[in-house]
């Protein structure tokens, strides 16, 4: 690959605003506080920063069920520090991608308000999926993704209404011409503020299935698999080259669509490198691997996914999409658990080097990394020990459903799952310093503090010149300045097939070759790849080399000529 994008060097850094910093000491992060922390952003190196909604909302999912998609938040702030926080960022040099929510709307914008009058005469009836009962009951079996039936009765009407999500979040209606032209409109809104970009929330769904059929459905799930038949529908493409054509082709962006159950070759249509429709997509296969073997369950468990099966699917994409599309590559985010506590090692041994290493592994290979605020600090889960520690609520509806309606587990076993997968893991808020909550706040914050920020925060990582900071940093800069991370082909090294310790791939462009090797476990085992003598070092997180011997989470990055 030659004459690379901006986009395909970048590094992105996601900002999760209601617990990032909070400016006004209400307990909940705001739009002046990521203001005040934009030098620190810089100061990592980053290109990119990506804000989850900021739109007014009605709250009920975080700010995913948008209530008017043209004014902010207010618990957030106003337009005007919008602007500013927009303003000061490019004076850093840093772009501002926003958050796309268009599958779905609150049930309190607007245009579902308007929805709510039954008739033909009525265009904003049209906005939404609107069905007569069948045999009384749901028009189908599909079951929503927070848990109970995918659709709601309304009694003035007589029809139900269709939500993959929650019930305040009514899915859009994309088949209808004028709903897609409404939204173009509003995205054409926002480029004339002066955004760089959209990450595109669940757009993978937009498309249904002509006469949205029954899903298909386990022996012990509750209802049908509507992810089954609503990801990458027939008319997803069509709707993504249309919003190319008519916003996103004008204006030299960033653009990532959240794109769940997607496959490679449908990744290979979405994130095209001819651009006729988005940069890139989130994958989620990796994101899966340690889900429960019991379907009626879903990602609930405590159980660690295997090295092999890991490497596998990561090296699959890598494979898969080279020359031809690009790649997201992520490790954590707003919706999944802390990097460190999954698939490192999160005791006070070895947090800092299975953060480092993690970091490498997922920093060398090609695609645009992204980072989720907290990571560079080697963030961990919250592991909280009650059910009203928890705010999120698709964790609350799972409890509820799984422990209280259908007896599925008991309390314990689900508890020690939410530990474990629970999006709060990621909310907590940003362990700025060792002060009273952790510098987020001096109020009592909306969700809890992780406790252990007395140790990990950025203001003693800062100090420490051998902290996971410094490492992203050095990661970073050296995407910036090497074109082969950016160009080079990726190929497992032959031997690491089947390795349930090491992880070993190269970069090669030209007659240059990046070297990973990375041990995931807390053992020390021995390898030997043929490292040539002129290989030099690029990192390391241990001070020495040991050569063939890898201690407990080493990852060790050499390049190297022929």
């Amino acid at each position: 690959m030659t004459d690379s994008k901006w986009w395909q060097r970048a590094v992105v850094y996601q900002v999760y605003p209601k617990s990032f910093q909070d400016s006004d000491n209400d307990g909940i992060g705001d739009l002046k506080g990521i203001t005040q922390r934009l030098d620190y952003i810089k100061k990592l190196g980053v290109d990119v920063i990506w804000l989850n909604p900021i739109y007014k909302t009605s709250n009920i999912d975080g700010g995913y069920d948008i209530s008017d998609y043209q004014a902010i938040n207010p618990t957030l702030g106003k337009m005007t520090d919008f602007e500013e926080l927009l303003h000061k960022a490019h004076q850093l040099g840093l772009k501002v991608m926003m958050d796309l929510v268009v599958n779905h709307s609150s049930f309190e914008h607007e245009w579902f308000q308007r929805s709510l009058v039954k008739g033909k005469e009525n265009p904003y009836r049209d906005y939404y999926i609107w069905r007569d009962p069948v045999a009384g009951h749901e028009p189908n079996n599909w079951g929503s993704f927070f848990s109970g039936p995918a659709w709601t009765y309304d009694e003035a009407s007589g029809q139900y209404y269709l939500h993959l999500f929650a019930k305040e979040q009514p899915d859009l209606n994309w088949d209808n011409p004028r709903l897609r032209h409404s939204i173009f409109e509003m995205m054409n809104w926002w480029a004339t503020k002066g955004i760089d970009g959209f990450r595109m929330d669940v757009i993978s769904f937009i498309s249904k299935p002509e006469g949205l059929p029954d899903a298909p459905q386990g022996a012990q799930a509750l209802y049908g698999d509507a992810g089954a038949l609503v990801a990458n529908g027939a008319h997803v493409h069509q709707y993504l080259h249309e919003m190319n054509q008519e916003v996103l082709k004008k204006h030299d962006w960033i653009t990532v669509g959240e794109t769940a159950g997607v496959t490679v070759d449908e990744a290979l249509k979405y994130a095209a490198l001819d651009g006729s429709e988005l940069n890139m997509v989130f994958q989620f296969e990796h994101m899966g691997l340690d889900g429960n073997k019991n379907p009626a369950l879903g990602k609930w468990d405590n159980r660690r996914v295997g090295l092999p099966e890991l490497r596998e699917n990561l090296v699959k994409w890598q494979k898969a999409l080279a020359g031809k599309a690009w790649n997201s590559l992520y490790w954590n985010n707003h919706d999944q658990p802390r990097v460190v506590s999954r698939f490192g090692n999160d005791s006070s041994k070895y947090r800092v080097l299975s953060a480092k290493m993690l970091a490498a592994v997922l920093h060398f290979m090609q695609g645009t990394p992204y980072i989720y605020q907290g990571e560079e600090l080697g963030m961990t889960n919250v592991y909280f020990k009650e059910l009203a520690d928890y705010r999120d609520l698709e964790s609350l509806n799972a409890y509820h459903e799984l422990v209280e309606q259908e007896k599925l587990v008991d309390k314990q076993t689900m508890l020690s799952y939410l530990q474990v997968h629970s999006r709060d893991n990621a909310r907590t808020p940003m362990q700025w310093d060792d002060s009273r909550n952790a510098g987020f706040s001096e109020q009592t914050p909306w969700l809890q503090v992780n406790p252990n920020y007395k140790k990990i925060n950025a203001a003693a990582a800062l100090e420490d010149p051998t902290s996971v900071f410094y490492f992203y940093q050095r990661l970073i800069k050296l995407r910036h300045e090497l074109p082969i991370i950016t160009e080079g082909k990726f190929e497992l090294m032959p031997e690491n097939e089947g390795d349930h310790a090491v992880f070993a791939y190269t970069r090669q462009l030209a007659k240059q070759t990046i070297l990973v090797i990375a041990n995931f476990t807390a053992e020390v085992v021995t390898r030997n790849y043929d490292l040539p003598h002129v290989a030099k070092t690029l990192v390391k997180n241990y001070p020495d080399d040991q050569k063939e011997k890898l201690r407990p989470y080493e990852v060790k990055v050499y390049m190297y000529e022929d």
